[in-house]
């Protein structure tokens, strides 16, 4: 396929389908913590707003688990498929993370599950309650253990090296391994937010045509709330966990910065934009602030870091992919920061719904906080590179030993599969959230019979077809 290795195919497949999977874990995780608070908020105050906005996302929430947890099970099968040499060389460390995970979260989720979404009239408030929190807990539960695992990847150690194989002699040091903290905090809030501007954004998209009701309202000032209550958190802890990658993988923070040459005592400059040269070892058209980088990367107007140069050629991460990927997810999180201060502003001068141009704003930024995602998690993986263990375990003695027209098939066949299946999906739950949620303010005690007449299935609590959902209108 287009004269690729099927080393590089390997990677392309695996990339494509983490790219997948982790978009709904993310929204897994912030929809659920979502949940959590409506219906903790209807609890105490009683207002059926909060209800109806509980069983509104809760029928969102049902389609995006079920689309994970199928993305997730087929990216973790290459493990043994295209990736066998890793899973021999750090099998007996990622394995029983993994399986932790499974052991834990998944079956806390699972278990809680089918309470959450059909037992809203079939036990107590407090139970019911109970298990929402449950529910939310796992997801969280969840993302520990898969971190747990990369993190160990990037960052190793708790280990030893027993004829060519990776044995744990430190569990605690594996899970806490340097830089698992920072990327599970990272990760956490970048779920968060994405969750907040997706919520946001729904809510944007019903005023903007007209819908104003209290629901809609709602959903669109905590969307805008929580953004901007966690982003200038993700600013500060996204500075937190460059500071750790900058000591414990420097070769990436070098690529990132597009930084070739080592100038101790002068001062780093922050390179704003251009293309890293690979060849030439040179970033061109650097458009760049003296002493910015510096600053930023040390916190010392005289600081500066190893250039690339300082690294073998080998060993240097594709600086032209992280370069960029990195200005993307960063940028977004500063619009992020810049949306929540206007929301704010708004909300003072008592125009938070009146504002058209913040309702556009926010509509815009409905997908950034997922684009982020995939950019940060681009320039995590890539950066990492030439290993798939930092220091350990290269990718290339990972790979499996497949022909490159079997990698082409199985990746060809995955791209038809997964735009089919998860497109479908998407475009399900994208028209669930483009309907108005119930408007139960006149009746507070109404209890909603119809969801607990349906099957016990995940996705049957969203309870409609493709083809029953109203369609927006013709533009």
């Amino acid at each position: 396929m287009f004269s690729l290795t099927a080393l590089e195919l390997a990677r392309i497949q695996f990339g494509f389908t983490i790219s997948f999977h982790i978009v709904f874990p993310a929204i897994t995780i912030g929809l659920a913590a979502w949940l959590v608070v409506l219906e903790g908020l209807w609890l105490y105050r009683k207002e059926p707003v909060y209800r109806d906005l509980h069983h509104f996302w809760s029928q969102v929430f049902a389609v995006n688990f079920a689309m994970g947890v199928v993305s997730g099970l087929v990216m973790a099968y290459q493990f043994g498929t295209n990736w066998s040499y890793f899973s021999e060389f750090a099998g007996s460390i990622t394995g029983p993370l993994l399986t932790y995970e499974v052991l834990t979260a998944f079956f806390l989720e699972a278990g809680f599950l089918g309470v959450m979404l059909f037992g809203w009239n079939r036990v107590g408030p407090g139970l019911h309650f109970l298990s929402t929190i449950m529910v939310s807990l796992g997801t969280l539960v969840s993302a520990t253990w898969i971190l747990a695992s990369n993190s160990w990847m990037q960052t190793p150690q708790g280990h030893e090296i027993v004829d060519g194989i990776a044995v744990p002699v430190d569990w605690m040091a594996i899970i806490f391994n340097p830089s698992f903290p920072y990327r599970l905090a990272h990760m956490t809030m970048a779920a968060f937010l994405a969750t907040a501007l997706f919520v946001a954004g729904a809510g944007t998209w019903h005023l903007l045509k007209g819908n104003r009701t209290p629901a809609i309202r709602r959903m669109y000032a905590m969307g805008l709330g929580m953004v901007l209550a966690c982003a200038p958190l993700q600013v500060l802890i996204g500075d937190l966990h460059g500071l750790n990658t900058l000591e414990h993988q420097p070769a990436k923070i070098a690529a990132i910065e597009g930084h070739w040459e080592s100038t101790p005592g002068v001062g780093m400059p922050l390179i704003l934009f251009g293309i890293p040269d690979m060849a030439q070892e040179t970033t061109r058209h650097a458009l760049q602030i003296p002493r910015l980088g510096g600053l930023i990367l040390t916190h010392d107007w005289n600081g500066s870091i190893a250039g690339l140069k300082e690294f073998p050629p080998e060993d240097r991460p594709n600086a032209t992919i992280v370069f960029w990927t990195f200005r993307v997810m960063a940028g977004l999180g500063f619009l992020m920061v810049l949306l929540g201060a206007c929301a704010a502003w708004a909300a003072w001068r008592r125009r938070l719904y009146e504002s058209r141009a913040l309702a556009r704003f926010a509509l815009l930024m409905g997908p950034s906080g997922l684009i982020a995602i995939l950019a940060g998690w681009y320039t995590t993986e890539i950066g990492r590179q030439p290993w798939v263990v930092y220091g350990l375990m290269r990718t290339a003695d990972a790979v499996s030993d497949h022909s490159t027209p079997t990698m082409s098939a199985s990746l060809a066949i995955l791209i038809v599969v997964y735009i089919a299946v998860f497109g479908t999906g998407v475009r399900y739950m994208l028209r669930l959230v483009g309907r108005i949620p119930d408007d139960h303010s006149g009746s507070p005690d109404d209890s909603t019979p119809e969801r607990n007449r349906r099957a016990a299935r995940p996705l049957s609590a969203a309870s409609d077809s493709l083809d029953d959902l109203p369609r927006p209108p013709a533009r």
